[in-house]
């Protein structure tokens, strides 16, 4: 489980240094892909196999799925985590985030979130101004899904 935020940065070459509390969960590869609200996702291989799983048995023939999919897995990289703690970010990917520098490294329950440190405070403060109203739609959709 990924919690917690850490403050980072990418090198010249474009590698972060991924919490060393965390490594263990990664050793065994990363998929890092295009995320929203401006931030990258980062996701044990074996998460994101399930997920891209889950998006494929919607059915091809679902226009959602096959944007969605496009979206997700379209940017998608399979990373290693070398000896360092290390992945390598494509360019492509650290321009979409606009990622140069300091970066936010977030723990978000089942995968990470590398932010622009801005955009991060930006979205961030949406959120708190906005905590028991989010808190209050969350409470409700977690009731019928759960059946209640």
């Amino acid at each position: 489980m990924f919690l917690g935020s850490n403050s980072h940065s990418i090198d010249e070459k474009g590698r972060l240094t991924l919490p060393a509390k965390w490594r263990a969960e990664l050793a065994s590869g990363v998929v890092v892909t295009r995320g929203l609200d401006d931030c990258l996702f980062v996701f044990p291989q074996i998460k994101f196999e399930k997920i891209a799983t889950e998006i494929d048995d919607a059915g091809i023939e679902m226009s959602d799925a096959r944007a969605w999919a496009r979206y997700l897995a379209g940017k998608a990289e399979l990373l290693e985590v070398d000896k360092q703690g290390r992945i390598l970010i494509p360019d492509d990917l650290r321009k979409f985030a606009h990622l140069n520098g300091q970066v936010v490294v977030l723990g978000v329950v089942s995968r990470i979130e590398i932010w622009n440190p801005e955009k991060f405070n930006e979205n961030n403060q949406a959120i708190e101004s906005n905590a028991s109203v989010v808190a209050e739609r969350m409470g409700q959709v977690m009731k019928r899904a759960a059946g209640k």
